[in-house]
């Protein structure tokens, strides 16, 4: 029997069937270790064979996966996370403000969406908090956004303006639904689709940061079509299995300079001739962009490669 995992605990796992049955199944033993450097050997998206055994529902088998997004691991032993499997798309939810999301987490987050070649939309939440400098910065970054070619959506989850065009975005596909925690996620995903209720802290006002709210990966179908895969609050998004002479592939916008670089293998950090330092020093490419390639490369090979 096939079906969708749509619920991961580490050792259980929500399987909806074709029949739309839910049933909770293990995993067979030997997929647990066998050659795979990642802690979760089965992950929310994948689709799999079950058996039924007199112990209760196996999977047996996983399909293979058309892509899936990965987090490094707080498990030492082991590379990764893998957050999601087949998706059609990740949204990250971001703040200008209350807490502030930093660019250099959404340019990693991008990087790695890049990387498994998953088109990726940023979705800024809370404008109804925003001050006037609050708006200029969500205008500037929208646009730097834009101009790279990833779509931006301006929405409140608290007054419920843009939430159209997040339904919009989300009908009949797989999303991945991210974000730092204290963004608004759990709480633009109940607007979205009110019978989820999920749970949703305040945010801590003391440190601005939002406490940790959703602890396993899960999928939710949603009744006008399509799922949302709501993934634990994270703080540093992995850029596992990533060259350092790649990092700049993932970036579009200094990927498409490179071709009119003095070398081939220029990494665009210091040599003459480049023509990526050249768009920056010229306004096409934003200083806030290079900033994160820069720091994610000299970061060096080794933190990604453990």
């Amino acid at each position: 029997m096939r079906g969708i995992v749509v619920k991961s605990t580490g050792s259980w796992y929500a399987v909806r069937m074709e029949s739309g049955e839910v049933l909770e199944c293990r995993i067979k033993g030997k997929f647990r270790m066998k050659g795979i450097k990642t802690t979760n050997p089965v992950a929310v998206g994948d689709v799999v064979e079950v058996e039924i055994n007199p112990d209760g529902a196996v999977i047996h088998r996983i399909e293979e996966r058309k892509n899936y997004i990965i987090r490094k691991s707080t498990n030492l032993s082991k590379e990764a996370h893998i957050i999601a499997a087949n998706v059609d798309q990740a949204m990250l939810v971001v703040t200008v403000n209350h807490p502030v999301t930093s660019t250099v987490f959404i340019d990693r987050f991008l990087a790695s969406v890049e990387a498994y070649r998953i088109p990726a939309i940023l979705v800024f939440n809370k404008i109804d908090l925003y001050d006037e400098d609050d708006l200029m910065l969500l205008g500037a970054l929208t646009q730097i956004y834009m101009e790279i070619g990833y779509e931006c959506l301006h929405v409140s989850s608290l007054t419920g303006e843009g939430i159209e065009d997040v339904v919009a975005a989300l009908k009949d596909k797989v999303t991945v639904f991210s974000g730092l925690s204290g963004v608004g996620k759990s709480s633009l995903i109940n607007r979205v689709e009110p019978g989820l209720q999920l749970k949703v802290a305040e945010i801590s006002e003391s440190h601005d940061t939002g406490k940790h709210t959703t602890t396993f990966a899960e999928m939710f179908p949603l009744s006008f079509g399509g799922y949302i895969v709501d993934t634990p609050g994270i703080r540093a998004f992995g850029l596992i299995h990533m060259e350092k002479a790649e990092i700049s592939h993932y970036f579009p916008e200094i990927f498409k300079r490179a071709k009119d670089c003095r070398f081939y293998n220029c990494t665009h950090i210091h040599e003459p001739g480049c023509a990526v330092i050249q768009a920056v020093e010229d306004g096409e490419i934003s200083e806030s962009r290079y900033f994160s390639y820069t720091s994610m490369f000299e970061e060096g090979e080794e933190k990604y490669r453990k």
